[in-house]
């Protein structure tokens, strides 16, 4: 017989935090645990971990009442972004569901409060600086022939051909490279969008510039004396290069300190400036949206609209046309 402990007391962060995984893990063997906590990614544990532990050090409690999360919200309204709201609600709703509670999140009080702060707080989503191929091109010519920049060309314009997400760049093993006759083609084992790990292919063709993706990742594989493992990894002050790969959150500096150098604001871009940057220069250049999904993965011409309706902005303007 299973017997459930009945929790009186108002539970800390890490109780409430660890969400179903280990709740389940009481009435599972060790490797149906694993199993269940391997079902939500580490960075979504930690964003459930965070939110709960604000909510919890508030004065939430699991389970909360919808008049609680309705405070939290009003209180918060105005010094947290109506994303990150959005975000702590989802959160406590998760808490709610992995506890076996009904989650308060839907009720009509929750949905009025939140519809009130839209309003009055809501601004437009912050969407970092596209890094488009012409300052792409301008960083290049910028590089010197040191092993960071070696690193760097490559990280960029591979990331940038291949509409990466800095954690699916970050990812990147030797081992999932392979030579065709056209370029290289490039195994993706896991994405944001790919929580099964089902992976998928893309192909980055050889560049028609002298800045040649490709090429780029050879030089640096050659120069690093890399055959195997992470391909991009910290470099220390004495030009050794780390066993380990690179950090999603160094990409972000590399981008950062590489368009400062041409004279750009680095606080406008960001680790997914490569990946707007290279929808955003395709949509320009007349490339169709499915062509553009079928490089980057987004799931549909939803997720890619704000870059196609940046990129064709210019395109064909009325203004343009008179003016």
């Amino acid at each position: 017989m299973v017997m459930r402990v009945q929790n009186s007391h108002k539970p800390s962060s890490s109780e409430s935090i660890e969400l179903a995984c280990s709740n389940i893990s009481h009435i599972c063997n060790l490797q149906t645990s694993e199993y269940i906590r391997a079902s939500v990614s580490q960075n979504t544990r930690r964003a459930y971990r965070s939110d709960l532990a604000h909510f919890l050090h508030w004065g939430g409690t699991i389970p909360a009442t919808d008049a609680m999360v309705a405070d939290y919200l009003a209180e918060h309204a105005g010094t947290l972004a109506v994303s990150t709201l959005c975000r702590r609600i989802a959160s406590i709703a998760k808490a709610h569901v992995s506890k076996g509670l009904q989650s308060p999140v839907g009720s009509a009080l929750i949905k009025a409060t939140m519809r009130g702060i839209k309003r009055t707080h809501g601004t437009p989503q912050r969407v970092s600086s596209p890094l488009l191929v012409e300052e792409l091109t301008k960083i290049m010519t910028v590089l010197d022939d040191g092993l960071k920049a070696q690193r760097d060309r490559a990280l960029l314009l591979m990331g940038f051909a291949g509409g990466f997400r800095r954690a699916e760049l970050v990812a990147l093993n030797v081992e999932d490279i392979e030579e065709v006759r056209q370029g290289l083609v490039i195994t993706i084992r896991h994405s944001k969008t790919d929580q099964d790990n089902k992976g998928r292919k893309l192909g980055i063709p050889f560049g028609r510039s002298r800045w040649c993706p490709v090429m780029a990742l050879h030089d640096w594989l050659e120069q690093a004396g890399i055959d195997r493992g992470p391909i991009y990894r910290p470099i220390n002050r004495h030009g050794n290069i780390a066993d380990q790969r690179l950090s999603g959150d160094a990409v972000s500096r590399i981008i950062k300190a590489r368009v400062a150098a041409i004279g750009l604001s680095p606080d406008h871009y960001s680790g997914h400036s490569l990946r707007a940057g290279l929808a955003t220069s395709a949509a320009m250049a007349g490339v169709s949206s499915w062509k553009i999904r079928q490089q980057t993965g987004h799931a549909s011409d939803a997720m890619l609209s704000r870059y196609i309706r940046s990129g064709e902005m210019f395109i064909d303007n009325a203004a343009g046309a008179l003016l």
